[in-house]
């Protein structure tokens, strides 16, 4: 049996093509060619107008609130149950953060606690697509447009899900992607923002290249911007997984099916696929039922011990050590995202997973809970 990892990716003969060429060929007028294409691409798969490539998810965030004039005095609602990326833009924009709580059942934004959230300030929401989940759009826009605030999708870990058939990505004014090394579709490093409003997407062009636009003067910056260019190798190796996303994300179904019917006499749940939803599931989530009693530092020690690699679900931003306390009171306010976090784990989610890898990851999950 191959050794487990908890994340990798799938990468082939297309991905050493496409990178080959651009190392060979993507220079001078094509230093932009596998760049442009993807954005192209990818724009057109989630029925965008616009796509720009990043460095990663974070800068495409950061990129995105600039682009909306967030900063100082403003604020911005987040999930408690995200990874920091989702975040600390809006800290590196002067503005103050909100942490919302998240539902039971989808582990993404809880629109109540949004609405309780709202203050003459608020500037904009991010909804998360937490592990693939989606997000309940339906009332994040009611939302949006009774209080005019600004919706951003962070779709970093839902590449291909979808809600009554729409795309992941094609939610809110704008979306973002991580084409992160553990990501379902990778760059290594990487990032997508897709965009529709024709204003927004021109000031974010100029942001993104140190206030420079194709009109632009050389060497005479229009605006303060930033450096969030990405490069055609990048982009190659981005546009050769893309082209196989549907496999990419078969395999990680397949994890998902094979997870779920297997554990399905535990009590225990998993990422959220209810009438209407198709969950890529980036990675398997699972969340210990109360009656185990067990939390998930417990859990994760026991498989660790057993030969099982194994994450923990995202902490509430609220209790890590980077945001220094300043939302000590949280845990009373956003009680879903302590309860859910406590008892939640990601499962081993590589590639290169096979049968024998799942087999035993399940059994020794089995063997944990069965001698709780």
């Amino acid at each position: 049996m191959n050794k487990i990892y908890m994340a990798g990716a799938s990468v082939g003969e297309l991905e050493i093509k496409y990178v080959t060429d651009a190392l060979k060929n993507g220079w001078y007028e094509d230093k932009y060619y596998y760049v442009e294409k993807l954005e192209a691409l990818f724009a057109k798969y989630h029925t965008r107008k616009y796509a720009l490539m990043t460095p990663n998810c974070t800068t495409a965030i950061h990129l995105l609130l600039a682009g909306l004039g967030i900063g100082p005095g403003d604020e911005v609602i987040v999930p408690e149950c995200t990874w920091i990326a989702t975040s600390v833009s809006t800290v590196h924009l002067g503005a103050k953060l909100v942490l919302c709580d998240i539902e039971k059942d989808s582990w993404c934004i809880d629109p109540n606690s949004i609405r309780k959230s709202i203050t003459p300030n608020t500037k904009a929401i991010i909804a998360v697509d937490l592990f693939g989940n989606m997000a309940n759009w339906e009332e994040l826009y009611k939302i949006s447009e009774e209080y005019n605030i600004p919706l951003i999708e962070d779709a970093a870990e839902a590449l291909g899900s979808t809600l009554n058939g729409k795309r992941a990505g094609s939610f809110g004014i704008g979306s973002v992607f991580s084409f992160h090394n553990t990501k379902t579709m990778t760059t290594g490093e990487g990032g997508m923002l897709l965009i529709d409003d024709d204003i927004l997407f021109e000031k974010c062009v100029k942001l993104r290249d140190l206030g420079r636009g194709p009109d632009t003067k050389p060497y005479f910056n229009e605006i303060i911007g930033f450096k969030f260019m990405p490069f055609n190798i990048q982009a190659a190796l981005g546009l050769a997984q893309f082209e196989r996303l549907d496999e990419l994300v078969a395999i990680k179904r397949k994890h998902f099916e094979y997870y779920k019917t297997q554990l399905k006499d535990y009590d225990v749940t998993f990422n959220f696929e209810p009438t209407g939803v198709y969950n890529s599931a980036w990675i398997t989530s699972m969340v210990l039922g109360e009656s185990y009693k067990m939390n998930k530092h417990i859990f994760i020690k026991k498989l660790e011990e057993l030969g099982v690699p194994i994450r923990p679900f995202f902490y509430p931003l609220s209790n890590i050590p980077a945001y220094n306390n300043q939302f000590k009171e949280n845990y009373l306010k956003n009680k879903n995202s302590y309860n859910i976090s406590n008892r939640g784990v990601n499962l081993p989610g590589a590639a290169n997973l096979t049968i024998d890898n799942l087999e035993f990851i399940c059994n020794n999950i089995k063997k944990v809970l069965d001698n709780v």
